[in-house]
């Protein structure tokens, strides 16, 4: 199986790129099925933003942003995550068929969550995190990038497998832009091989993130979101042509595209 295109899906009003797009229910489903027309295998939910510095929603509003969706799309036919750091989101999505939960706190944000996912039989993304959206920007402090988070994400796999969540069920995801500088995220993408030493399938979350629009632009005046898609989908290509699990993006074709041309120069398009 070939890399895996996660489509990306905010039901709220402050996501960094897309907030306020898909906060209608209606307008969302239709968005979760045109990226699968586009060739997104999985549709990532998200009810609660995760950018730096947002504030967090009860648990009630999450619930109710993102159970509706996911349940129209998975009558669809559509595989879906569900992008949350609680255990009760995650049970409600689970009941109505989501497959996924994406946790992007690694389990840490709610202690009832890897066990949630365990006992209901979930697939698991387990994310290196340093503290909710207000908090991480003051823990991106390493001595060693690479070798700190892959050690830390290490301990989040560790956790998630004596949780009982199935080896076959668990990706790992090394954060990129969650506590971290411009030059941390580079770091980490270019010795990715310290996380394929983990041995787990892994997730490249880069889409339109603060680190391509600095790069794209300047650190006092980044690139807007919108305008780094091809950044995106250049990163989406170059990894699958590694062997990534899987990309998560908010342009899908534009990653669809990139890497089928990247897999087939690579040799790797038989596995598509």
């Amino acid at each position: 199986m070939g890399t895996q295109v996660l489509g990306i899906l905010n039901v709220t009003p402050d996501s960094f790129s897309d907030g306020g797009r898909w906060v209608d229910t209606e307008a969302a489903i239709a968005h979760g099925l045109a990226m699968v027309a586009e060739g997104a295998a999985i549709i990532d939910v998200g009810g609660e933003s995760t950018r730096p510095d947002s504030d967090r929603v009860d648990e009630a509003t999450e619930a109710a942003r993102v159970v509706p969706v996911v349940r129209a799309l998975v009558d669809a036919g559509v595989q879906v995550s569900v992008d949350t750091t609680r255990a009760s989101v995650a049970a409600a999505v689970l009941e109505v068929g989501a497959t996924w939960i994406n946790d992007v706190s690694g389990g840490l944000a709610d202690p009832g969550m890897l066990t949630t996912v365990a006992r209901r039989g979930g697939s698991y993304i387990t994310m290196h995190w340093r503290g909710h959206a207000r908090e991480m920007g003051a823990n991106a402090v390493y001595d060693d990038v690479v070798a700190e988070v892959a050690r830390e994400l290490a301990a989040c796999r560790d956790a998630a497998l004596a949780a009982g969540i199935a080896p076959d069920k668990l990706v790992l995801d090394p954060g990129i832009g969650f506590a971290k500088t411009a030059a941390h995220n580079w770091a980490i993408l270019q010795h990715w091989d310290a996380l394929d030493a983990l041995g787990f399938p892994l997730l490249l979350a880069v889409s339109r993130k603060r680190f391509l629009g600095t790069l794209l632009g300047t650190a006092d005046a980044p690139r807007p979101p919108h305008e780094r898609d091809t950044a995106t989908a250049w990163l989406s290509g170059a990894f699958a042509a590694r062997g990534v699990w899987g990309v998560r993006v908010h342009d899908v074709r534009a990653s669809v595209d990139a890497i089928a041309a990247a897999t087939t120069l690579a040799g790797r398009s038989e596995e598509r």
